[in-house]
């Protein structure tokens, strides 16, 4: 008995010695990075204009070109809704309204002197697509021109292939630089050389034909070449620059053999791209 009792005192020990007492868990808990919450609403950021006394009354208003015209995509382009009403109107100055390249904010468009073809008096005037065209007399300058004549027109009524591998473009080349002449492809300008001077050709770079889309982005030493009916010119790209949309100094003759491109500046109708390439020797 005495036994049977000493066992269950131990029993009751050791028991004893293993009963914890009882604690909370305590618990770490990381509060939520700054990211995880919503950013306040309120902007007290002040915005400015440009020009904040811009006319945008109906005496400025345009109707917009018709859907899918070559136009269409072209920032403040259409026909005004007052003519009579616009800026300018008044004074004696005919405002020009399609595509208002030349003359955005409305007035008398301005002209701007350059390079003849070769000349000794340069006018400027700005065509339906929105880039200059030149009319020139003659001098004794010398230089290098080729005209366009009836048996540079290939079957398909272009006068070439423009080829930029660079930025993955071909395109044929036809003559003028009006909307007809862009709808088929890039366009050469009336009045400059088609093989030796100074090749100078246009083209869009938005909307259905959009080929000189990327042209601003070619570097020095990029290869351009156009074939014609003469053979193949080769040409290097020695210049990518901002000009205005009167400046005609790129269209002018000259006596080495170069190609000049011009393209749309996108939401700035007041410049255009124009990018220079001269012959490999």
């Amino acid at each position: 008995m005495k036994r049977h009792l000493h066992i269950f005192f131990v029993a009751a020990a050791l028991a004893a010695l293993c009963i914890a007492p009882a604690h909370a868990l305590e618990y770490t808990i990381d509060g939520a990075d700054d990211y995880l919450f919503g950013r306040p609403t309120s902007d007290d950021t002040i915005y400015e204009w440009e020009n904040p006394n811009v006319d945008r009354s109906k005496n400025t208003a345009l109707i917009p070109p018709g859907f899918g015209t070559p136009t269409s995509y072209l920032p403040n382009s259409g026909e005004y809704l007052t003519p009579n009403l616009v800026p300018g109107a008044l004074n004696g100055g005919l405002v020009n309204q399609v595509g208002s390249v030349g003359n955005p904010n409305g007035g008398t468009p301005t002209n701007a002197t350059g390079g003849g073809y070769p000349a000794d008096s340069t006018s400027v005037s700005v065509d339906s697509s929105g880039f200059p065209t030149v009319s020139t007399g003659t001098s004794g300058q010398t230089i290098a021109f080729t005209d366009v004549t009836s048996s540079m027109y290939y079957s398909n009524g272009s006068l070439g292939t423009l080829k930029i591998p660079s930025i993955g473009l071909t395109v044929g080349v036809y003559e003028g630089t009006d909307s007809a002449a862009l709808l088929k492809g890039a366009g050469h300008f009336e009045g400059t050389s088609i093989w030796l001077g100074n090749v100078c050709v246009a083209g869009h770079n938005r909307g259905v034909r959009n080929d000189f889309g990327k042209i601003h982005t070619l570097k020095s030493g990029d290869t351009i070449t156009f074939t014609t009916a003469l053979g193949t010119m080769t040409y290097s790209v020695s210049s990518v620059t901002k000009v205005a949309v009167t400046d005609t100094s790129g269209l002018s003759a000259t006596a080495t053999n170069q190609i000049t491109l011009y393209t749309c500046v996108q939401d700035q109708p007041a410049y255009r791209w124009c990018v220079k390439a001269v012959a490999a020797s």
